[in-house]
């Protein structure tokens, strides 16, 4: 029947387009008025007014208040309502799963975190649902208010076996049917994605990244990782598997053979945490191996603020290494934007960022801005987070049905 189903340019259609483009205005700046929701959308004051009232009987907006300390009569304002949705992001890795539950806005209201080590590798179900309901009590709420999961772990799910692959770290993750054994379990729709994939949409929503198509975002802390975005996009590969540079073949270190068995070589011994007590103790510097990212973080940390001596040393060098595997990426990807994270890159601040740049202007034939992160705190659940909310909000802001 015509108008059952609304079709490009009709009135339901054209509504719920100018609906959407309310609501997230509404999610950028947090409260609007009448007037001023109508200037940015285009729409006359009397549209604005009917958008705004069926957006209120949604349950999508409320009205929160009054302008005050301006010129003239004060505007009603108004709010998405937090509640109108949820969505919950799970951060793992081999000692823990850290779980958070965020409302519509992207407010955070409930985390939890569950420590993994020792436990038997066949518990990762009954691990999942642990952490997810911490969170979703702290949050106050029940698994069946959360509309959408993603989860972050270390490699990569294959789509053809459903395995996860290059974490052989991490145990009772590797059944071909855990998939189908969570989807028993949780009452809503789930998402798995590689944990440094998630960093990159964690940067390319909130962080250094934001409005930029093309980017690189490399990641060190307890392994080399990096996220590719092209075209705005994340490119995975054909098995999940792209970004695992950890692998990568670098000059000056051996071939990495039989890679889904724990052996050393390529980039990850170039340039891995694992690399910097190494660096560290040529350079003269008596220092520990473990553990492995504490140590590490700290030899940097103290190396960004040595103008001279062994710490400079090894900031040199270790930039050098850092900027050798970059060289590849930049060579095949010709990234707009390179961004380091992960709290070994970032314990070296802005001094290992400057000497990584004037190392990769040597090596590779394109010159691609490097940036430190800005989304330092828990950047693999804050992704997960970005992620099912993405897909929650474009369930929720929906009203052409």
């Amino acid at each position: 029947m015509a108008g059952t189903q609304g079709t490009p340019g009709t009135p339901r259609v054209l509504r719920a387009m100018n609906d959407r483009a309310a609501l997230d205005l509404l999610l950028e700046h947090g409260t609007l008025s009448r007037t001023r929701i109508g200037k940015l959308t285009g729409l006359s004051k009397p549209t604005a007014s009917q958008l705004l009232a069926r957006l209120e009987a949604a349950g999508l907006v409320r009205a929160t208040g009054t302008t005050e300390g301006r010129p003239g009569p004060s505007a009603q304002l108004y709010a998405l309502v937090p509640g109108a949705g949820y969505a919950a992001g799970l951060d793992v890795n081999q000692h823990r799963i850290r779980a958070a539950v965020a409302d519509i806005t992207g407010t955070v209201v409930g985390e939890h975190e569950l420590r993994t080590g020792g436990r038997p590798g066949d518990g990762v179900v009954r691990q999942v649902t642990d952490a997810l309901d911490g969170a979703v009590k702290a949050a106050g709420l029940t698994r069946s208010d959360v509309r959408r999961l993603v989860i972050g772990t270390p490699g990569a799910f294959d789509p053809a076996t459903g395995r996860l692959r290059y974490a052989s770290h991490l145990p009772g993750w590797h059944s071909p049917t855990l998939l189908e054994e969570l989807a028993a379990v949780l009452p809503m729709p789930f998402e798995y994605e590689n944990d440094v994939n998630l960093v990159a949409i964690a940067e390319r929503a909130v962080g250094a990244a934001r409005g930029h198509e093309d980017f690189v975002l490399l990641w060190n802390e307890e392994g080399l990782g990096a996220a590719l975005v092209l075209g705005g996009r994340l490119h995975r590969g054909f098995t999940g598997g792209a970004g695992e540079v950890g692998f990568l073949p670098v000059p000056g270190t051996p071939l990495v053979r039989q890679v889904t068995k724990a052996n050393s070589g390529g980039f990850q011994e170039l340039a891995g945490v694992q690399s910097v007590p190494r660096i560290a103790r040529e350079a003269g510097i008596d220092t520990p191996d473990h553990p492995y990212v504490p140590v590490a973080s700290g030899l940097l940390a103290r190396a960004a603020g040595a103008p001279d001596g062994p710490y400079a040393e090894l900031l040199d060098r270790y930039a050098e290494r850092v900027a050798t595997g970059l060289a590849s990426l930049v060579a095949v990807l010709d990234p707009e934007l390179v961004v380091l994270s992960g709290d070994v890159l970032v314990a070296g601040g802005e001094p290992l960022r400057a000497r990584v740049q004037a190392e990769l202007a040597d090596l590779a034939a394109s010159r691609p801005r490097l940036v430190l992160t800005a989304v330092p705190h828990e950047p693999v659940l804050r992704g997960a987070l970005e992620s099912a909310l993405a897909i929650t909000r474009d369930e929720v802001f929906d009203t052409s049905r």
